[in-house]
């Protein structure tokens, strides 16, 4: 057995540098110079006798046997993750440090309702909030990036354990006096194709549009444009086309000063489940638990 193994930093510095393909970009994210990231990596690749990074000017290239070490180092790191969470869990419920990555399709509509009352009566947590498509959400949970993930379901999330938020129904939203705007509910043959504005790839909000329609078609024709929800907004008001959103933005007052009117879709799938999911047997499981609750009661 080697005396010398990989300490958890140089480990951590490898996996920032894959990540951001950058030494720069890879050293702001891991807060320590550029200098000291790359001394870390050149010190693991002695350390272990091999390269396994190629480097020039330009580029940053991992070798096969670097790309196979870092998939080795995400699992380590991982565990130690979940070592300093089974220490932290042991604690006080809903203190210290917890990570958490929020879609963008909620959290401008749903964290400030909730955060105000779970900074006064959870003095003692200290929530890092990462905004993120679900997609890299997912990766990030999966990587110990964070330590549990808030996103709307379905969507693929791997081996993971989840607790229901809520249902969050879905609408279509049209400018006001739309000849074509029904008076009270929208059934899925009725939307225009060639008029519907969706957000761009990566958000699930589109699938969960797509899904609730059961049109195929509409995959291949809808204009899918929007960087946000807001955009999408502020693009039917112009007279655009019409969009989907989801009744927690209507909610919170996403329509406010614009003329768009928006009407419930008549679809058994027109709805999405908003869910807090974490690495499955998380030993802070009963923690996440817990705070599903006030997400809940949020």
């Amino acid at each position: 057995m080697s005396t010398y193994l990989p300490t958890i930093k140089q480990l951590q510095y490898l996996v920032a540098l894959h990540e951001h393909g950058h030494f720069g970009r890879a050293a702001e994210a891991s807060f320590v110079s550029q200098s000291t990231l790359s001394a870390g990596i050149r010190e693991l690749e002695s350390l272990l006798g091999v390269t396994l990074v190629e480097r020039s000017r330009r580029v940053v290239r991992f070798t096969p046997l670097g790309n196979q070490v870092v998939e080795k180092a995400h699992r380590l790191l991982r565990e130690a993750e979940e070592l300093s969470d089974l220490v932290q869990a042991a604690g006080k419920p809903l203190s210290g440090t917890l990570r958490m990555s929020v879609i963008p399709t909620i959290a401008p509509f749903l964290l400030p309702r909730i955060l105000p009352r779970l900074r006064k009566e959870r003095p003692e947590l200290k929530l890092f909030l990462r905004e993120e498509t679900s997609h890299d959400a997912v990766e990030s949970l999966h990587h110990g990036r964070v330590d549990c993930v808030l996103l709307a379901l379905p969507f693929a999330t791997g081996e993971v354990e989840m607790e229901h938020i809520s249902d969050d129904a879905l609408y279509v939203a049209f400018p006001k006096d739309d000849p074509r705007d029904p008076p009270e509910t929208v059934k899925p043959n009725m939307i225009d194709e060639g008029r519907l504005l969706l957000l761009e790839d990566g958000h699930c909000l589109k699938e969960h549009a797509l899904a609730a329609c059961n049109r195929p078609e509409l995959r291949g024709s809808a204009t899918m444009i929007g960087t946000s929800l807001h955009t999408l907004v502020q693009m039917v008001d112009n007279g655009l086309g019409l969009t989907m959103l989801p009744e927690m933005a209507l909610e919170a007052g996403i329509l406010t000063g614009t003329d768009v009117v928006a009407r419930p879709l008549m679809s058994p799938a027109a709805k999405r489940e908003i869910a807090l999911i974490w690495r499955k047997n998380s030993p802070r499981s009963d923690e996440f638990r817990l705070l599903g609750e006030e997400l809940r009661a949020g």
